[in-house]
């Protein structure tokens, strides 16, 4: 694996991992499936300012820099990119908007995070230009709002979707879940549980009534959002939306905690 500072240093045509840093099973799945489709594989490693609400936030975020380097190299990536602030935002560089989309569930809670979201995506791909870009579908509002992107910038970039990796008790990795105690550790399992109840109910309305039950049941998580949505724009899904998927977010202990969940649902009303 070769360590490099500029973009300069790659060539076109990688499968492109994006990545903050802090490391664990969930990239590493992400670089294996990079792996899978090409022999070039670029993983970056940027903490991006614009995407944090406040300073405090973003000064928390968990760093790992040696870690990064060693699972990155164990997992089969060829170039690992670690850019400057300097070359990601020259100065004046313009902010992007992420219209709608962004304004909602977790951009409502997070004012400005999804545009700092779509402004780091388009630099990193003007940057490496890439013919493959895989992200996680942990983060599905943000996949959702990277293939607008793509769509809206006329890119020839595929992006590919990889299923959430679940820790065995069925809590989805985060960087983030560094920063829980042992007490709050078990506690963030009423995300899963809530979205199992959801994905298990017999119809939609059900589901709905499964989803906020199991979310409100635990005392020291507070919720923001608990719904059922439209793959496609986010709206609130009828029996009648195609690909529907549950989401769910909130704190605990000051940690913000997201996840999702596909439904299957029944067509009974």
């Amino acid at each position: 694996m070769k360590i490099v500072t500029s973009s300069t240093e790659l060539a076109d045509g990688c499968a492109f991992v994006p990545t903050m840093g802090a490391l664990h099973a969930g990239h590493v799945s992400l670089f294996e499936l990079a792996r899978k489709k090409s022999d070039f594989v670029v993983a970056s490693i940027f903490v991006n300012p614009l995407q944090f609400e406040d300073q405090e936030e973003l000064s928390k975020y968990p760093r790992t820099p040696a870690r990064d380097i060693e699972l990155a190299e164990s997992s089969g990536i060829t170039h690992l990119w670690l850019p400057t602030y300097e070359e990601i935002y020259p100065a004046g560089f313009p902010k992007r908007s992420a219209g709608k989309l962004g304004e909602i569930f977790e951009g409502a809670s997070r004012a400005g995070h999804f545009d700092g979201v779509v402004t780091v995506v388009a630099r990193l791909f003007e940057l490496v230009r890439p013919k493959i870009a895989i992200f996680g579908e942990k983060d599905f509002q943000q996949l959702s709002l990277i293939r607008n992107l793509v769509t809206d910038l006329n890119l020839d970039i595929e992006v590919i979707s990889a299923p959430t990796i679940r820790e065995a008790d069925g809590l989805a990795m985060s960087s983030r879940n560094v920063r829980l105690d042992a007490d709050a550790r078990k506690d963030a399992l009423v995300l899963y549980r809530a979205l199992s109840a959801a994905a298990t109910a017999p119809d939609l309305k059900s589901a709905q009534r499964a989803l906020l039950e199991v979310a409100k049941s635990q005392s020291r998580f507070t919720l923001d959002y608990a719904e059922i949505v439209d793959e496609q724009d986010f709206s609130k899904a009828t029996y009648e939306t195609q690909n529907k998927r549950a989401i769910i977010a909130g704190w605990l202990n000051g940690v913000r905690l997201i996840d999702n969940m596909e439904m299957k649902l029944g067509a009974t009303r």
